[in-house]
């Protein structure tokens, strides 16, 4: 799996022009899934991005997770993070897995985020949607985590 991860004063999520969810203070979340992502990648993910400490203290220093600041996040599926870009301009997607194996892992990630987020509701897009994403990205603060890549 793969993340890229904003730092947010507020975002939202439109589909065919209307809103379908908005956060304030939090994390945005892109996620990737790949064909070999297991459910060992989404608990992996999971926990990493709740426990990042990527939220000023009041010293201004990022030393505070979203959980301390109490944020709140949104997930939005974004398979052309697994774009191959080596061989010509068009972009390859051969790593992205299929919806069939992608939408499911999706879910539990939204899940285990939740979980991990002190059950917190995590917004989201809609699977597989063309969505537009407006966002007040916060410092600005972006973290891409992949799952194999892990040290």
């Amino acid at each position: 799996m793969r993340a890229v991860i904003q730092r947010v004063k507020n975002t939202s999520v439109k589909i065919n022009n209307a809103e379908k969810s908005k956060i304030d203070k939090g994390l945005l979340i892109f996620i990737g899934v790949e064909n070999t992502d297991t459910n060992e990648d989404v608990q992996w993910l999971s926990g990493k991005i709740s426990r990042l400490r990527i939220f000023d203290d009041e010293d201004g220093v990022m030393n505070l997770s979203i959980n301390d600041i109490e944020g709140q996040a949104m997930v939005i599926s974004q398979f052309t993070l697994h774009a191959k870009t080596k061989k010509g301009n068009r972009p390859s997607y051969i790593h992205a897995a299929k919806p069939e194996i992608s939408l499911p892992i999706y879910n539990r990630f939204i899940q285990q985020l939740s979980s991990d987020l002190i059950n917190k509701e995590i917004k989201t897009g809609e699977f597989g949607a063309n969505m537009q994403i407006s966002l007040t990205n916060d410092g600005p603060v972006t973290i891409i985590i992949d799952t194999k890549n892990k040290e």
